[in-house]
């Protein structure tokens, strides 16, 4: 659907039918998320439950050596799609960098929405939280970059004790301002409306209180980098410390890949080294 600008919204929020063998991707990934986890033991991976609902889960994977704190990275599929157990190979840097990592699950849409993802994601790092110490970083790639976001602006959201422990947030890829998505087809799913849209827009609330990354490849469609540049310009502008990363030769799934590496620059970035 087209607003007034003549801009077609389904389209601008599409990455597969713009990416190189793009529907490949999906079996890809979940194939190098199979390889981590049976890397990873027994003993390096728990699924922990903070809902009674089967998709309030959280994945935990312990560090090399003593841990340094806890790094969450919240998954996307536009808060229709995907679970932890897709991505595991992307907490792989993070590990090896000794950092506690958390993987949150959520419930989807159209079995709930936007809004509702939003708190299952706060309860799970709030359960994280209480599993591993010292500082945590909060990142998230695409929806989950929006929902990572999300948790750092709105101080409601986690416990106290837990902003005191976050330490900085880094969204790769990121949707920022969700009023767009309201003209776009899958708005059939997501149900948003525009009181919903605006409330859940990080970009369009105060910055949080700690440093925060927009991480985008180059080769993404306009909408992506447009939403990456939009969240640092206005939280900037009311205060906050952000900063804008545009790393070439990346596209929407590829973007993440820098993840399996401890010293990878997006990973350090994720970790504040």
């Amino acid at each position: 659907m087209a607003d007034a600008s003549g801009i077609d919204w389904t389209d601008a929020f599409e990455n597969a039918a713009y990416i190189p063998d793009g529907a490949a991707f999906p079996a890809r990934l979940a194939a190098e998320a199979s390889a981590a986890r049976a890397s990873l033991g027994a003993g390096g991976l728990r699924t922990l439950c903070y809902g009674d609902d089967p998709r309030q889960t959280l994945d935990l994977i312990a560090p090399v050596g003593p841990s340094r704190g806890l790094a969450v990275f919240v998954h996307g599929g536009y808060w229709k799609a995907y679970d932890p157990s897709s991505w595991t190979h992307l907490a792989l840097g993070a590990r090896d960098a000794s950092w506690t990592v958390a993987m949150p699950g959520y419930r989807l849409a159209p079995a709930v929405r936007i809004a509702a993802i939003t708190r299952d994601v706060a309860a799970a790092v709030a359960l994280a939280a209480a599993q591993a110490g010292g500082p945590i970083r909060l990142a998230g790639h695409s929806a989950g970059g929006h929902l990572a976001a999300r948790l750092a602006s709105d101080p409601a959201l986690l416990p106290g004790g837990v902003r005191a422990r976050l330490g900085g947030v880094l969204s790769i890829s990121g949707l920022h301002d969700l009023r767009p998505l309201t003209l776009a087809a899958m708005n059939e799913v997501l149900r948003l409306d525009a009181a919903e849209a605006l409330a859940e827009s990080p970009a369009l609330a105060p910055p949080p209180a700690v440093p925060a990354t927009a991480w985008v490849g180059g080769d993404e469609r306009p909408e992506f980098l447009r939403q990456s540049a939009l969240l640092v310009e206005r939280w900037r502008r009311a205060g906050g410390t952000a900063r804008l990363v545009v790393q070439p030769d990346r596209h929407h799934m590829t973007i993440v890949a820098g993840l399996t590496g401890a010293q990878s620059p997006i990973t350090r970035a994720w970790l504040g080294d």
